[in-house]
């Protein structure tokens, strides 16, 4: 004979969701693709901190890609693995297309008089709030050398970093 079970309490409104690894949006094998270009584009950089730039940039793809609209920029260093999902083309596409959206790179020279944390800020707080956990550490400004990274690319403010494609009606 069996007992009843105590059905779950549900969590009461504006609970927040705990934050999760965007790390299994890639397959194993997929990751391992990426993040040997990652390191092969960064001579030196250890496999745990490719990972982790890899991880944030499948986190801000995720976002952007399902909140069109929304103004959002990475930091320097998470460019470097944006850049890098970029490179292989058809998991990029898949990755975008899973989420809705397809997001465009639109690269600037890096220029740290440009830079403005609150753009930053913002887009990690969307990271957040789509879920994914967010590694701080790699959301710093550019002037920051924490992480080296071989990209020389930077986005700093609103005027176009991200094209969603279809552009959003309204």
């Amino acid at each position: 004979m069996s007992t009843p079970s105590t059905p779950p309490v549900p969590d009461p409104p504006g609970t927040p969701i705990p934050a999760v690894s965007a790390r299994p949006l890639l397959s194993d094998a997929d990751f391992n693709s990426v993040l040997g270009t990652i390191l092969t584009n960064n001579p030196g950089m250890s496999i745990e901190m490719g990972g982790r730039i890899i991880t944030q940039a499948l986190a801000f793809v995720a976002t952007a890609a399902s909140k069109p609209g929304r103004a959002m920029t990475p930091s320097r260093v998470v460019d470097e693995g944006w850049h890098t999902l970029i490179l292989h083309t058809g998991l990029y596409y898949r990755l975008c297309a899973r989420f809705g959206n397809f997001v465009h790179h639109i690269p600037e020279q890096p220029d740290p008089a440009r830079h403005d944390q609150a753009v930053i800020d913002r887009t990690t707080a969307l990271i957040e709030a789509a879920g994914y956990a967010v590694d701080r550490d790699l959301w710093r400004g550019p002037e920051d050398t924490l992480v080296s990274v071989a990209a020389s690319c930077q986005h700093s403010d609103d005027s176009g970093p991200i094209v969603i494609i279809p552009k959003p009606k309204g």
